[in-house]
C-alpha cells in the first residue's frame, strides 16, 4: 500500500483543506523533496476563491524549501539529503520556449496557440508543495542547492516573490540613476522595491496605505512613500519628479486602476512593467497612452524560474545585500493550514506572509 502524506487539496471554491493523498511517485528525470517549509502566495487565494481555475484535489502551492528524499535514475550532480529550493516556475530546459530564454513560458504551447503560464506548474497543473512530500519535475533543471549557513525562512522568498519582484524591475529595464514608482507594497511590490535599488535605481517612490507596508518599503530601499488613502498618487508622484515624470513605473497590485496609474506617472519614453494578475479587461486611455506615439514600452512579466535563477538570488541573501527574512510575520505547522489561509485571505493582523512547516 501507497505511502500517505498530508497535503492542502483545493476542494472547490472557497475550501481548501488538509486531508492524506499518496507520496507522489517520481520518474527518472524527477526528485521527490521532502518539505521542510513553504507558503501561501496571493495566487493560492486567487485559487481557493475561484478566481483562478485548477482541477479539483490538486494540492497547492508553489514556494518549496526542502531536503532531497530520493532521485530519478537520470538525475545528476544532486545527493539524497541535500537542502535544495527549486522555482515556482519549473522549465523543462529543453523547451522551444527555454531555448529562446524565455523559461517562465516553457510548455504553454497548445495545439490550439499559446497559452501564457506554461512554465507554471506546482499548484497550477501538476500537485503543488503545499504539503509533506513534492515531485519537482526536469530536477536537473530547477533543483538549487541552498547555501551553508542560510535559513529555510531566509530562501523562502526565492521561489516566487523575490524572483517575480526583482523581474518588475529587471525587465523593466532599470537603470543607475532612475526615478522608479512601485504601485502596492505588499510582498511582491516590496521585492520590486528591493530589485530597484540593486539595479540602481537613485528615487524610488512607493504607493501604499498599509503603515507596517509603507515602513517595510522604507527598509528595502523606497526613497519616498506616498500614502494612497491621503493624496492621489499621480499628483504626488508628478509633483516628487517636477512634472517629469519617472523612468519606470511597476504595477504590482493586479488592478485596472494602478495599471492606468503607471501610465499617467510615465516620462516620455518611459516603461510600464507589470507584474500584477488581472481578473478583468485593461484599457489604455488616450491621454497618458500620447494616442500610441509616447515611445512608451509595456512590459509583462512571468517569475522566472529554474536553478540558475535561485541560484543567484540566494546569493543576493547571502551577500547581505537584501533581507527578506522580515517578510515571513506569522508561521503556522501544516496541520494548521486552513488557519493560516483565513488569516491570509483576509490580510488580518498585518501579515505579509507565512511560513508552513510540515
Amino acid at each position: 500500500m501507497a505511502a500517505k502524506m498530508k497535503a492542502a487539496i483545493f476542494v472547490e471554491k472557497n475550501r481548501i483543506v488538509l486531508d492524506d493523498k499518496p507520496v507522489p511517485d517520481i520518474g527518472p528525470n524527477d526528485a521527490l523533496i521532502r518539505i521542510t517549509t513553504t507558503t501561501i502566495c496571493g495566487t493560492d487565494i486567487h485559487i481557493l476563491k475561484g478566481e483562478y481555475p485548477v482541477e479539483k484535489g490538486l494540492t497547492i502551492g508553489h514556494e518549496p524549501v526542502g531536503v532531497i528524499e530520493k532521485l530519478g535514475s537520470a538525475v545528476t550532480g544532486y545527493r539524497e539529503g541535500q537542502r535544495v529550493i527549486a522555482g515556482a516556475i519549473t522549465p523543462s530546459g529543453h523547451s522551444y520556449a527555454s531555448l529562446d530564454g524565455c523559461h517562465s513560458q516553457c510548455g504553454a504551447g497548445t495545439p490550439h496557440g499559446w497559452k501564457a503560464m506554461g512554465g507554471w506548474r506546482f499548484g497550477n497543473t501538476i500537485d503543488g508543495c503545499q504539503a509533506e512530500y513534492l515531485r519537482v519535475p526536469d530536477a536537473m533543471a530547477n533543483l538549487a542547492p541552498v547555501p551553508e549557513g542560510l535559513t529555510d525562512e531566509q530562501v523562502l522568498m526565492c521561489p516566487d516573490i523575490m524572483s517575480t519582484g526583482f523581474s518588475g524591475a529587471e525587465s523593466g529595464g532599470v537603470r543607475i540613476g532612475d526615478t522608479v514608482a512601485v504601485f502596492a507594497q505588499g510582498p511582491i511590490g516590496l521585492c520590486a522595491t528591493a530589485g530597484a535599488r540593486l539595479s540602481g535605481a537613485t528615487t524610488i517612490i512607493g504607493v501604499e496605505t498599509v503603515p507596517e507596508r509603507m515602513e517595510a518599503a522604507r527598509r528595502l530601499g523606497a526613497d519616498h512613500v506616498v500614502d494612497f488613502g491621503k493624496a492621489d498618487p499621480v499628483d504626488e508622484i508628478m509633483k516628487l519628479t517636477g512634472g517629469r515624470g519617472v523612468d519606470v513605473a511597476i504595477e504590482a497590485l493586479g488592478l485596472a486602476q494602478t495599471f492606468e496609474a503607471c501610465l499617467r506617472v510615465l516620462r516620455p519614453g518611459g516603461t510600464l512593467s507589470s507584474l500584477g494578475v488581472y481578473s478583468s479587461d485593461l484599457k489604455l486611455p488616450l491621454q497618458p497612452f500620447a494616442a500610441g506615439l509616447g515611445d512608451h514600452k509595456i512590459v509583462t512579466t512571468l517569475c522566472p524560474g529554474g536553478k540558475e535563477r535561485m541560484r543567484r538570488l540566494m546569493n543576493v541573501v547571502a551577500s547581505g545585500r537584501v533581507d527578506l527574512e522580515p517578510l515571513v510575520t506569522h508561521r503556522f505547522k501544516l496541520d494548521d493550514i486552513e488557519a493560516a489561509y483565513e488569516l491570509f485571505g483576509h490580510q488580518r493582523d498585518g501579515v505579509l506572509k507565512v511560513a508552513i512547516a510540515p
